[in-house]
């Protein structure tokens, strides 16, 4: 399904099967709300939350994936008609949030509405003086980052459209395919070692953040011909060489991890349903420059994007029965194969909401299927944000933000 097509009445169709990917989200979190949540920090007033509920109540109805609630036992989408937005915006107060971690556990640990609503919500969360955060928060068996950030733009944002435009569709290569085809043959083989992420998961996690001027990325990019994307994943993985060795004094293998890819196309940026694709990766933990570990990443996202590995994983997929294409999704990005999935996602330009300019944004998920992390960096205007979800019997996680900082320092001496 491309778009959403109106019936003859002019309505949304009553229901929407369910995809792939979305089949999978479903497993991987075995039929419990696996929440997706877009934060947005301010500095200033905060807005009341009659006036939050109010430009929601404006809103909603014109963003129709808002429309549809999971239907788990049919595995489709159910269309709602009405939208009670009292019961879907709330408010909280953490005066002590400094640094937005509070928030982020709050987002990830409070269930969301169990009536018979679309599985979405919108947070005011009160910090310290001066400081709030506006959340939108959804579930990942129903929405992917990128649905999400096009979502929270509409539903909040002073100007509901803008954002980065969605990636045309493109044939695959044959190498993509064969690389492709290589992640699925992988994900019924043997576990691989990931000494730092290895373990029993708890199931409860923390968070910890660090924010960025995006100009630093884009400025040592230039320097070593990367991409901000390259930047990011060779100062994560020297990051990890310095925890791991930190921790045990033993140097740290190449660290298997998934990459998320939207696949979503143009016209597709409010349909209801996850547009994503997922690669293996090694990060170079290994290498012992940062340097060289950039050097070793960018050569492993050029042959990636040479390939069209977006394009295969996506073809491949529409390819394969749903019940069997979610059912390899999931062993995909399984705690036995991967760390966990690792993604860098781009708003664009700065919410505005009544009138103020977010400072930052953080797109933020919870483990599932025995991953004990996910890492994202996300990026609006020219903040980027690293965001560790990590499962809390990786007691040290929380170093993991300070040292990609100190990674990222060692790779602009140059």
């Amino acid at each position: 399904m491309k778009r959403l097509r109106l019936g003859r009445d002019g309505r949304l169709p009553p229901s929407v099967t369910m995809g792939t990917v979305d089949v999978a989200f479903h497993l991987a979190a075995h039929g419990r709300v696996l929440p997706v949540v877009f934060a947005f920090e301010f500095d200033g007033r905060a807005p009341t939350l009659d006036s939050v509920r109010e430009r929601v109540a404006e809103r909603v109805h014109g963003i129709p994936s808002l429309h549809y609630r999971i239907a788990r036992d049919r595995l489709r989408y159910l269309r709602v008609d009405r939208i009670a937005v009292d019961r879907h915006v709330h408010e909280a107060r953490l005066p002590d949030d400094t640094d937005g971690s509070a928030t982020s556990r709050l987002m990830l640990s409070r269930p969301m509405g169990a009536d018979e609503g679309p599985h979405w919500d919108v947070w005011l969360v009160h910090g310290p003086a001066g400081r709030h955060t506006l959340c939108y928060r959804t579930d990942h068996a129903f929405q992917d980052g990128m649905g999400a950030a096009y979502t929270a733009r509409a539903l909040l944002g002073d100007d509901p459209d803008g954002g980065p435009a969605p990636l045309p569709r493109r044939r695959p290569t044959v190498l993509g395919l064969a690389g492709s085809l290589g992640d699925v043959v992988g994900a019924f083989g043997a576990a691989t070692a990931k000494p730092a992420f290895d373990g029993v998961c708890t199931g409860r996690v923390d968070v910890s953040h660090t924010d960025v001027p995006l100009a630093r990325l884009r400025a040592v990019g230039a320097l070593y011909g990367a991409t901000v994307t390259d930047v990011f994943l060779a100062a994560l993985s020297h990051a990890v060489r310095t925890w791991h060795l930190k921790e045990t004094g033993a140097a740290h293998p190449p660290l298997p991890v998934a990459i998320p890819m939207s696949v979503r196309a143009p016209g597709e940026e409010h349909v209801p349903g996850n547009r994503m694709i997922t690669a293996r990766m090694l990060l170079p933990c290994d290498e012992e420059s940062p340097q060289g570990a950039l050097a070793r990443v960018v050569a492993a996202t050029g042959r990636m994007r040479t390939a069209r590995r977006r394009d295969a994983m996506r073809l491949l997929l529409a390819a394969t029965p749903r019940s069997v294409g979610a059912r390899v999704g999931v062993r995909l990005v399984h705690g036995r194969l991967v760390a966990g999935p690792v993604s860098s996602v781009n708003f664009g330009t700065a919410l505005e909401h009544q009138g103020l300019t977010a400072r930052r944004a953080a797109v933020l998920t919870s483990v599932a299927s025995g991953i004990r992390s996910v890492i994202t960096l996300t990026s609006q205007h020219d903040t980027a944000c690293l965001s560790v979800v990590h499962d809390e019997a990786l007691r040290t996680a929380d170093e993991l933000p300070d040292l990609w900082l100190a990674a990222l320092l060692e790779l602009e001496r140059r």
